[in-house]
């Protein structure tokens, strides 16, 4: 499916870069910052899943780090077609349910939140917190690219939830660990 003999074709020394379709855009165009959010994200979790060395969630956060490959191709393929294909990959619904599932699954293990949390804790919680962070940056970039040029709804609901996932897996490694760290309001002043 994917072969690449060579790793730099200088293609993109004028400042640009190829889309799917084989158009062109500038490195700094929205769309691009949107990708190259995503691809940062991708690697935070990266990090993460080798902080938590094989424990849970490492596989579920391999099969979003495969998800999010696919959603940087969906960001680079324009058009207003966001059915999938042969060729084209495009975020789908079931995709977006099973984050929706794994939210719910983690979230019944918590206690309700009684104060907002600092990201922090464990450290493979603590990558975690960061990882939801950079998604959050990934899901504006999109949204920012989305009012410019016309991109795949599920992509940006996927971003969404990820975001929110990685919330409440952090919440659950703490509650493991040593717990949430909580924010007390003006404890400092």
């Amino acid at each position: 499916m994917v072969k690449l003999n060579k790793i730099y074709t200088r293609t993109g020394d004028d400042g640009t870069t190829g889309l799917v379709d084989g158009s062109r855009v500038a490195k700094h165009d929205p769309r691009m910052a949107a990708i190259g959010d995503v691809d940062e994200a991708n690697s935070a979790i990266g990090v993460a899943i080798a902080a938590m060395g094989g424990a849970y969630p490492a596989q579920l956060l391999e099969t979003v780090q495969n998800d999010l490959f696919d959603l940087g191709a969906d960001l680079a393929t324009p058009g207003d077609d966001f059915e999938p294909g042969e060729m084209t990959l495009r975020i789908v619904p079931a995709q977006v349910a099973r984050l929706e599932a794994a939210i719910d699954a983690a979230n019944d293990t918590l206690a309700p939140l009684t104060s907002f949390i600092l990201p922090g804790g464990s450290q493979a919680a603590a990558a975690v917190h960061l990882a939801r962070a950079i998604v959050r940056r990934a899901e504006r970039s999109a949204t920012a690219a989305a009012a410019a040029v016309s991109l795949n709804p599920q992509a940006l609901t996927y971003l969404n939830r990820l975001s929110d996932l990685l919330f409440v897996l952090a919440r659950e490694m703490n509650q493991k660990a040593a717990g949430d760290v909580l924010w007390t309001p003006g404890a400092h002043r």
